[in-house]
């Protein structure tokens, strides 16, 4: 028997969050565990009118990858990623993580290398985005690692992770509009002002330098389950310090206990408690990984408790994420880089957000 949950899910992706009309290509990207939501979403789309194309691996692929490929197969980039890139109306991608540890024992060399030859694909899907051509949305599909890494039980993360996603409601494909007018009003509130300070016990200070640029309120069109709102900072603007509070996964790789330090926008000074090898080794990237490409403030207050996974726990309500690497064009921001890295601080146990002098947030709660 089908979970109703995974066909509301489907439709959110596809008549909300995408909306997908007749003609559109559609490219659909996951792997083979994820195969019950992928063919909800691929009928879906039917339904709609698209033009679906499938591109599904097995979980497996890109250990092998990683650990067997030549610097030349490391630098090869798949035609049709390019062309997804490049042409596609539409993509949704699937998470089906079914061993969240694949990636530990891989070089973490060899993932930059391989990264640094796909930054063109990047780019060029912001660059899309941003101006309209291409929309897209991330999201996941529950399987037992998720569930394990949250320290629940397959039945109750899909149940929390379906309810975050709103795919409960009794109408699902309008309820993130019908539920985003906090988010909306609190990107409204901050458009225009120039400094964000950040203070958060553990020794976390920073100040970001935002005027000019452009505030996104998430309301389900990108990531699923959503809830934030962000931007780009000027890029040499970041100043002081700050300590990421909850465990981060980038290309397959735990990593905890990261602490920046920031002069003149630059990530000057780093450490992590486990994966600070594969912490620098990012950082080292190219010229733009040591910047900071996004500033976003969590706003989903049914998301309470981190997962280890960063499509959810960014969205905590409470909470700020900032990411080391490239920026979303339609901030204004202008770094570039292969690399685009979300990490958390928790604000709920006496953390301020101030914003040109007007506290907007104390102990993770709104005051605005």
């Amino acid at each position: 028997m089908k979970d109703p949950r995974i066909e509301a899910l489907a439709q959110i992706l596809v008549r909300y969050s995408t909306r997908v009309s007749e003609g559109d290509v559609c490219v659909i990207q996951g792997t083979t565990s994820g195969e019950p939501l992928i063919q909800a979403v691929y009928e879906e789309v039917l339904r709609a009118g698209g033009l679906p194309v499938m591109q599904l691996t097995t979980e497996g692929a890109q250990a092998a990858f990683l650990e067997l490929a030549s610097d030349d197969q490391l630098d090869w980039v798949q035609p049709p990623a390019e062309w997804t890139a490049e042409h596609s109306d539409v993509r949704i991608v699937v998470m089906a993580d079914v061993n969240p540890r694949a990636l530990s024992s891989v070089d973490p060399a060899r993932q930059a290398r391989a990264q640094r030859a796909r930054r063109k694909i990047m780019e060029t899907s912001m660059r899309r985005a941003a101006s309209g051509e291409h929309r897209w949305s991330l999201t996941l599909f529950p399987t037992h690692a998720y569930a394990g890494e949250a320290g629940m039980s397959l039945a109750a993360y899909e149940d929390f992770f379906y309810g975050a996603c709103l795919a409960t409601d009794p109408d699902p494909v309008t309820a993130w509009e019908r539920q985003s007018s906090e988010v909306r009003r609190l990107a409204e509130w901050i458009e225009g002002r120039e400094e964000v300070r950040i203070v958060a016990p553990g020794g976390t200070d920073i100040t970001l330098g935002v005027a000019g640029r452009k505030w996104v309120p998430c309301v389900g069109t990108h990531n699923m389950p959503d809830g934030e709102f962000f931007t780009g900072p000027v890029e040499d603007s970041v100043e002081g310090e700050i300590a990421f509070s909850l465990p981060t996964s980038y290309g397959g790789r735990d990593v905890s206990g990261v602490r920046f330090k920031f002069e003149g926008g630059k990530v000057v000074d780093a450490s992590a408690e486990r994966g600070e090898e594969f912490l620098h080794q990012t950082l080292d990237t190219d010229d733009g990984s040591r910047i900071l490409g996004e500033l976003g403030i969590g706003t989903n207050y049914s998301i309470q408790r981190g997962t280890k996974e960063i499509l959810l726990d960014e969205k905590i309500g409470g909470t700020v994420h900032m990411a080391i690497g490239a920026a979303y064009p339609e901030t204004g921001g202008t770094n570039e880089s292969a690399v685009h890295w979300d990490m958390i601080c928790d604000l709920r146990q006496g953390g301020t957000i101030t914003v040109d002098g007007i506290e907007l947030q104390r102990d993770g709660k709104f005051v605005v």
